[in-house]
This record gives C-alpha cells, sequence and structure tokens, in this order.
C-alpha cells in the first residue's frame, strides 16, 4: 500500500470504552479509525511518525456497516476498522484535547 502516512489514521475513536481503556492503562492505550486495507506494520509507523513515540503493540478490528432504512429504501453504512494501540512503556501519552 503507497499511501501517505496521513491517510491511515482517519481520526481518533473517542468512546467511552476507548477512554475507559485509555484511563485502564494510564494514557498508554489509544484507539484510531484506520484506513480499511491498513495493515498494523503500516498503523505501527504512522503513529510512531506523526506522534514521535514509540509503538509495543497494534490490535485491529473489523467492522461491519449497519443496515439502514427510511420507509421502503435500504441502505448500508459503509464497513470501517479500529486500531487499538498501546504504547511502550515511559512514553508520553498521546493527548487529542489539550487544555480543555
Amino acid at each position: 500500500m503507497t499511501t501517505n502516512i496521513h491517510d491511515i489514521l482517519r481520526y481518533p475513536h473517542v468512546t467511552e470504552k476507548s477512554t475507559l481503556e485509555k484511563e485502564k492503562s494510564d494514557g498508554r492505550v489509544v484507539a484510531f479509525r484506520v484506513r480499511k486495507g491498513a495493515t498494523k506494520r503500516h498503523i505501527k509507523e504512522a503513529v510512531e511518525k506523526i506522534f514521535d513515540v514509540q509503538v509495543e503493540k497494534v490490535r485491529t478490528a473489523n467492522f461491519e456497516g449497519k443496515i439502514k432504512r427510511q420507509g421502503r429504501n435500504r441502505g448500508r453504512r459503509p464497513s470501517w476498522k479500529k486500531a487499538y494501540i498501546t504504547l511502550k512503556a515511559g512514553q508520553k501519552s498521546i493527548e487529542f484535547f489539550e487544555g480543555v
């Protein structure tokens, strides 16, 4: 896959579950929505270059888009991929909302 590293990470996936995971691990685990075709190696390289941290491991999960209806019409939301990135011990945590 020959793409820009900024195209691999879509945006941080901030939910209640991902926030609890981050708090439980002292800021070492962060969740991102990523490009569907991105591999763990591509995700690791992108996070290390963009945020200047060292990544210990990457866990990924694929999600199928939900079927939605409006009257008789049916459609499907797009499928997507999520990555949980675990930083090595002693690394600064990745902050999305600094100064809030």
